[in-house]
Order: structure tokens, then C-alpha cells, then sequence
């Protein structure tokens, strides 16, 4: 279980995290610590807390967040003004009203417009929780919301790459976690975030060694434990089961290597759902890693067309996915020249959305030269392979065109 870690040892981390060259070195492995603390009071702690409400607004609430994840937002925000109007010395509406900004932000990831009014709704949710600490320093709902905010606040700083910024509304947080373990009961929804800890707390050092030396005061992780907890939450929380579904996707997807579990949520996710760009790319992902070729290129091309459409959710970076993974299957279904046109369109949005070479950029570069080679036209496939060694080597790249230079490319 989640272990109750000591405010000297909280001291112990934050001097190791920003005294260390780890800082200034492993800013993708930092990223993810900071994930640990911060998801934490992402989304559990304040979930957890919405049951102090009366049940009208208990009611609106929950629609709110329906509201939220199939990306009708002015709805969403229709249902949280009037929890504020009901409500307005408690911190859950203005909370639930910053995290319709917080998805907005979400859905378009190189944009910045939604930044400010993001940044002031939290700085009211915490002005607030701030109020009522004052008169009661274990004072629950406030606690939970207060971390809460920063949690997502500290997401926000280090999506923005503002690293000392999200350390610091991180461990805020982490003390905060101390107080909330010290006075708090257990339930389902509370679950989540004890979850979410148990599983990266044993992963992330694993798949980042870096992050060891960083870990070393932290409660140690369970991972089996903490996809217990989450797989619990999926089923029996109140509030926090849609998020505890979302959290398992990312883990059976990106970490387990567990496609048939992560297609079963994200078909799942995306039916409840259908307008949620970030369950529809998960959708498709797990086509893909699966190998339902059909499914796989239907959803893409669906994708793209909502891209098309201007559809709230589908951006640029969105659309690049999707031409590549359309252009993969037809590839593979050797319909050569026309899989040529989306992957020349997928280099062409990576230019775009990237200020530097990607790993996406380089996989679509391999695969234009590989047709290339399939079609005999062994001197472009040449200038593909080169053009990719004279790039920064990404996962063993240059390695692999190397190969291909060596060696024509064949099915």
C-alpha cells in the first residue's frame, strides 16, 4: 500500500530534485516524477470530495463532467456556474469550472489561448481553499481542491516545460498528500489516485534508471497493486471511474504492451464519448498494435475527417497521426503510390508541428524510402537512408537505415 512518507524526507527530495544535475540533464525523466506527485491530485483527490455536496448539486456535477469529456464545453461550464451559484465559499465548482479549461487545452496542444483564463480559474480555486485553511488548516474538501489545482496547475507548467514552476506546485502537493492521508478515508474514488501512485512509482524508475536517485525518500510502488486499484476504481467509484479508465488505457497502451485490454477500454471510452479526440486516437492506436488492419484505417480516416472538419479535439498534431497510420496500411495493403501521398503529407505536418526532428518524422522518412525500394526505385530510397543519417539518431535510426542502405528493403 501507499506509505506515509515524513516531512523531513519530503525536505530530502526536493533537495535531491533541485540540487542534482538530474535536473538540468533528464528533463523527460523529471517530467515523469513530476507526473507521479501530480496526477496524484489530478483527478482523485478532488473527485473524491464532490460527495460533501448537496445532491443537486452532486447531480450537476456529474453531468458536468459528462459534459466535459464528450468535449461539449459550454454546457460543461453551464452546469459548474450554477454548482458556483449554489455554492460560492466551496471551492468545487470554480475547480470543476478550471478544468473545463484544462481540456481545452488538452484538445489543442500547441495552441496557447486558453493559458490565462486556465491559470486565473486556478488561482481563484486556490484563493478560496486558502480562505478556509486559514480558519481550519485539515479543513478535507479544502485540501483536496487545493491540491487538486496544483496538481493541474503543475501538469500545466510542465506541458509548457516550466520545471521549476511545476516542481514547486508539486511539492506543495506532495505535502498536501501527507495531510490528506493523515485525516482522510478510504473509498473507491480515492483509489485512483493511490493507483496511479503504486503503478509509476515502480515503472518509471525501471523504464527511466535516472529517476532512481530521486525515488529514494518517495513510498515505494506496487505496480500489480496499483493496477488492482485502478481496475477496483474502474468499476466502483462514484466519480473518478471514467478517469480511472483513462489511466488504464495509458498503462495497457503505453506501458504493458497489453493491446487487447487497452482496445476493450478505448472502444469502450470512445462510445461513451464520440467526441473525444483523445479517446478516438487511443481507439485507433489500439487497432494498429492489435492488427485489425480494417478497424484500424476506418477510425483513422474518420479521424481525419473530423480533422477536416474543424471538429473541437482535432488538431495538427492529430492529423499527422493519422495520415501516417492510413499511409501504414496501405502500405502494407501494397498500394504503394498512394500510400506515397500520405506519408509525404505526414513529413509535411511534421514539419509543421515540430521545431525539430521527431521520432515521427524519421519512422515516416524510413517508410517512404522502403516503398521506394519496393517499387525498384532503389536511388531515392538511397537519399531517404541518407537524409535519415544525417539526422540526430532516434531509437537506433541511423542503425536501421544503415541496415537498408546495406541491403535493399523487402516485404
Amino acid at each position: 500500500m501507499l506509505k506515509l512518507v515524513t516531512h523531513s524526507n519530503i525536505k530530502l527530495i526536493k533537495q535531491r530534485l533541485l540540487r542534482s544535475n538530474h535536473f538540468t540533464k533528464c528533463k523527460n525523466q523529471m517530467r515523469y516524477l513530476l507526473i507521479i506527485i501530480l496526477l496524484f491530485f489530478g483527478v482523485s483527490s478532488s473527485n473524491s470530495q464532490w460527495v460533501i455536496l448537496q445532491r443537486e448539486a452532486d447531480s450537476l456535477i456529474t453531468r458536468g463532467a459528462d459534459f466535459i469529456y464528450n468535449v461539449e464545453f459550454d454546457n460543461a461550464e453551464s452546469c459548474f456556474k450554477q454548482v458556483i451559484k449554489q455554492y460560492p465559499y466551496h471551492p468545487a465548482g470554480y475547480f470543476l469550472d478550471a478544468m473545463v479549461e484544462w481540456w481545452r487545452i488538452a484538445m489543442y496542444r500547441n495552441n496557447e489561448k486558453y493559458d490565462k483564463a486556465f491559470l486565473e480559474k486556478i488561482e481563484k480555486v486556490l484563493n478560496i481553499c486558502d480562505k478556509i485553511l486559514d480558519t481550519n488548516h485539515y479543513d478535507i474538501g479544502a485540501l483536496f481542491f487545493k491540491g487538486g489545482a496544483l496538481g493541474y496547475r503543475g501538469r500545466y507548467y510542465v506541458n509548457r516545460k516550466s520545471w521549476f514552476k511545476a516542481a514547486s506546485d508539486g511539492y506543495t502537493a506532495f505535502d498536501i498528500l501527507i495531510k490528506c492521508q493523515e485525516t482522510a478515508s478510504q473509498n473507491h474514488d480515492i483509489m485512483l489516485g493511490t493507483g496511479i501512485y503504486n503503478y509509476f512509482a515502480e515503472v518509471l524508475p525501471i523504464e527511466y534508471p535516472t529517476l532512481k536517485p530521486l525515488m529514494l525518500f518517495a513510498p515505494r510502488g506496487d505496480k500489480k497493486l496499483g493496477i488492482l486499484q485502478l481496475e477496483a476504481c474502474s468499476r466502483l467509484a462514484r466519480y473518478s471511474a471514467v478517469e480511472a479508465k483513462v489511466v488504464l488505457l495509458q498503462i495497457f497502451q503505453d506501458f504493458e504492451d497489453d493491446s487487447p485490454k487497452a482496445k476493450a477500454i478505448a472502444e469502450d471510452l470512445h462510445s461513451r464519448y464520440p467526441n473525444n479526440s483523445f479517446f478516438h486516437r487511443y481507439l485507433g492506436r489500439s487497432y494498429v498494435t492489435t492488427g485489425d488492419q480494417y478497424k484500424w484505417e476506418k477510425t483513422w480516416r474518420d479521424i481525419l475527417l473530423r480533422y477536416i472538419d474543424n471538429q473541437v479535439g482535432y488538431d495538427d498534431i492529430t492529423a499527422r497521426e493519422a495520415l501516417y497510420y492510413i499511409g501504414y496500411s496501405l502500405m502494407q495493403r501494397g498500394t504503394y503510390d498512394m500510400a506515397l501521398k500520405y506519408f509525404y503529407k505526414c513529413d509535411e505536418a511534421s514539419r509543421k508541428v515540430d521545431k525539430e526532428v521527431t521520432g515521427f518524422m524519421i519512422q515516416t522518412n524510413l517508410k517512404i524510402g522502403k516503398i521506394y525500394d519496393l517499387q525498384k526505385k532503389r536511388d531515392l530510397a538511397i537519399k531517404q537512408y541518407k537524409k535519415i543519417l544525417s539526422w540526430k539518431d532516434l531509437n537506433n535510426s541511423h542503425k536501421e537505415a544503415q541496415d537498408l542502405l546495406n541491403k535493399p528493403f523487402s516485404y
